[in-house]
């Protein structure tokens, strides 16, 4: 950042940018001052806000998905979750992860008393409640693939952080046709991506992160550590040739 001013067009910033609350902004101004970032500029926000996300991406994850900036939006979004007779709701706050920002409503009208009311803070994402859905995340780092379930019997919330466990999970190509999708869409060089995959069979996306905890996979630490160099150092070649 004390370099921050003095950056020109095709100067490379290879690492992920530390950025403070609502610092997001200078991600935009490097962009147009033509400095290249590895990751993405899109990737890095992305892996910070869930309302970003569901706005790039939200054509993968659960069908009426929608973001909530202010009390009108989620006015007409009770009547569209009414018209299409959706009762139970979650809803995850913009920035927190493993499970801490989400929450289970028992309807829209549940979650409009308390926005009407100050008690949630806008923006938020909001999507329709899916009942006995399995947790995957898989983990995708060039040519490494790995996959594993996240299951807590004892809340909808499978994180590990919140007590669920791991078991390894083969994903089907259409599964890996959704996270390709995903990362092609939001620029991810690397990726974790969490999916829903429903009783009747249906995957969706659920989120997407540039890193993420590593507690269920098989890979460790170092060789995790490793893989995302050498991606990166890729890529810095490429935009230097």
């Amino acid at each position: 950042m004390e370099a921050y001013h003095e950056l020109v067009a095709g100067d490379i910033v290879a690492c992920r940018i530390r950025l403070k609350y609502e610092e997001e902004h200078l991600l935009l101004d490097l962009v147009e001052r033509g400095i290249r970032l590895i990751p993405s500029a899109s990737s890095q926000l992305a892996s910070r806000s869930k309302t970003f996300q569901a706005r790039l991406l939200g054509a993968l994850m659960i069908p009426h998905t929608v973001v909530i900036y202010d009390i009108h939006g989620l006015l007409e979004t009770v009547s569209l979750y009414g018209k299409h007779c959706v009762e139970k709701v979650v809803l995850k706050h913009d920035r927190k992860n493993a499970g801490l920002g989400i929450h289970l409503f028992q309807s829209i009208e549940d979650v409009y008393t308390q926005a009407a009311n100050n008690v949630l803070p806008f923006p938020f994402v909001l999507q329709p409640f899916i009942a006995d859905s399995h947790d995957v995340r898989v983990i995708f780092l060039g040519e490494y693939i790995e996959a594993y379930e996240r299951k807590n019997p004892d809340n909808f919330r499978h994180n590990l952080h919140c007590g669920g466990s791991a078991k390894p999970y083969l994903p089907s190509q259409e599964q890996l046709n959704i996270c390709n999708e995903a990362m092609r869409r939001g620029v991810f060089p690397y990726a974790h991506l969490d999916l829903m995959i429903t009783e009747e069979g249906k995957t969706y996306l659920a989120e997407i992160n540039l890193r993420g905890g590593i507690r269920g996979a098989s890979i460790d630490p170092a060789s995790y550590t490793e893989k995302v160099r050498a991606i990166e150092t890729r890529l810095l070649q490429e935009k230097t040739r």
